[in-house]
């Protein structure tokens, strides 16, 4: 009831690449060799790139097919009748990714044109190229139970009789989650030859069960709806780390959701107890409200991991409702039409607003030349995809860079005030765990580089934060989050 490995004797293997344009060959006809390895050690890895002859049904946005065979050396692959073989789609369709350009030449230097010029708009997938074909053969001399083989390894398992036993030929099997999108390129109709890196390693039993169900899991996602970028995210956290990194990574994301939610929760707390404005900074509101908002468009424009997006889409909608809080703002309707209202402030929060003001003011003189200088200077050296996207860039860029220069007004109320009793204490502590994990959170996760920065831009602001708390010690008669004061408790009920 045994089913044995058929690799006793060792005999003598070959490993033969092909390509087509079919999915399913029946004799040597129409196919291409590519790569012929003689004399195949399958405990011997290695990686060899071939240059793989581009048909022109695949030029014109067909498909092509590697099949690739192991079989016994010096017999061809559909005369052995012990052979192995496996095949993988050596293309894929995908939207392509939209040309950069220098927005005032129209120069590039990138092919993406040609790829353009195929479709009638850039919504429509087009043929893409995977440059890379990763291999493995299973080493281990397992012995199966033939009443019940596992049914992940079964599917990739060819048995034969050979007398009164049943062997099983090695197993063949391709790694797609090697297949990334960074490393496809868009087929064009005057390519006629393209690179294909196929490497080899052997892989165990245990490793072969792990990676199918890996597989299984990101094609799952797919068919769920999933996206190819976000589909290929999680093919990184696989591919490009090691099992203790990955522990970590699955460890740091699920803190980082934890402390975004209670940061948001108590953040919603305090402002919705807000009762007035005094000692908050509200151009200080203001400016994280309009920072936020782009850098959320800007993380979209990006196409950023939803590990990043949501977090930031969640924090966009909250910082508009605080700016509703912070203006007093009111909407009434009259009618279908709406009329909005905002409230007035008493003398504590006019004194509030002359030292943010006085702030701003010295902060202007540094800010305003700085961003429209780095502006110009992106227009005139970065190619962007358009109009829109040199607008974002050049916003979320101020942002990044100075953003940190928006809080200083908050610091500058703090200074005149002596007095933190104002600020939600509570939402900061989440804040600052946050911001040590976005530490880690910035290696792992994919983001943009400016993005990434600021991350240790925010470690120093909340530093000062903290030496402020330190600095000006809790006086009864200073107003708290809520507005409130030791001296001025609030009247309790009646019973």
């Amino acid at each position: 009831a045994c089913v044995w490995p058929s690799r006793a004797g060792r005999p003598k293997l070959q490993l033969s690449v092909y390509t087509t344009t079919r999915s399913h060959i029946g004799a040597e006809n129409n196919i291409d060799l590519v790569l012929n390895v003689e004399d195949f050690d399958i405990e011997s890895k290695f990686e060899r790139t071939v240059n793989v002859s581009v048909p022109k049904k695949t030029r014109n946005n067909g498909t092509l097919y590697a099949y690739i065979f192991l079989h016994h050396a010096g017999i061809l692959p559909w005369h052995d009748g012990k052979q192995v073989h496996i095949v993988s789609p050596l293309t894929t369709y995908m939207v392509p990714k939209p040309e950069e350009i220098n927005l005032l030449t129209g120069e590039s230097d990138t092919q993406q044109i040609e790829a353009e010029k195929q479709t009638n708009a850039l919504d429509e997938p087009v043929s893409h190229w995977r440059s890379r074909l990763t291999l493995n053969v299973m080493v281990e001399d397992f012995v199966f139970d033939g009443s019940s083989l596992p049914a992940d390894v079964h599917r990739y398992m060819k048995m034969v009789q050979l007398g009164k036993t049943v062997h099983y030929l090695p197993i063949l099997f391709i790694d797609q989650l090697s297949n990334r999108v960074k490393d496809l390129m868009v087929i064009n109709r005057s390519t006629t030859e393209l690179p294909l890196t196929v490497s080899y390693d052997k892989i165990s039993l245990g490793k072969l069960r792990f990676w199918i169900h890996m597989q299984d899991a990101v094609y799952s996602l797919q068919q769920f709806g999933f996206s190819e970028k976000d589909a290929d995210e999680v093919k990184g956290i696989f591919v490009d780390t090691n099992l203790y990194f990955l522990a970590l990574t699955f460890f740091v994301a699920a803190f980082h959701l934890l402390f975004d939610f209670l940061a948001f929760k108590n953040d919603i707390s305090f402002w919705k107890k807000k009762r007035n404005m005094i000692g908050m900074s509200t151009k200080a509101v203001l400016w994280r409200c309009f920072s936020t908002v782009v850098i959320f468009l800007f993380l979209l424009d990006e196409q950023t991991s939803l590990l990043v997006l949501i977090p930031a889409g969640i924090g966009a909608v909250i910082e508009l409702w605080k700016v509703k809080k912070a203006l007093k703002m009111t909407i009434k309707w009259q009618g279908i039409r709406p009329k909005i209202q905002f409230g007035t402030y008493n003398d504590s929060e006019k004194k509030t607003e002359e030292y943010d003001t006085q702030a701003m003011k010295y902060l202007s003189y540094l800010l305003y030349p700085l961003c429209i200088g780095g502006a110009g200077y992106s227009l005139l050296n970065v190619k962007y995809k358009s109009w829109y996207s040199w607008l974002i860039n050049s916003f979320v860029n101020g942002v990044y860079a100075f953003g940190f220069l928006f809080m200083l007004p908050q610091l500058f109320v703090n200074y005149k005030m002596k007095s933190v009793a104002h600020l939600p204490w509570k939402a900061f502590t989440y804040k600052a765990f946050n911001t040590f994990i976005d530490d880690i959170f910035a290696f792992i996760i994919t983001m943009p580089t400016s993005h990434r920065l600021a991350c240790f831009r925010d470690d120093v602001v909340f530093l000062v934060y903290l030496y402020q708390r330190w600095l000006y010690p809790v006086d009864k008669s200073r107003v708290n989050e809520y507005g409130e004061s030791y001296e001025e408790r609030p009247k309790k009920k009646v019973h």
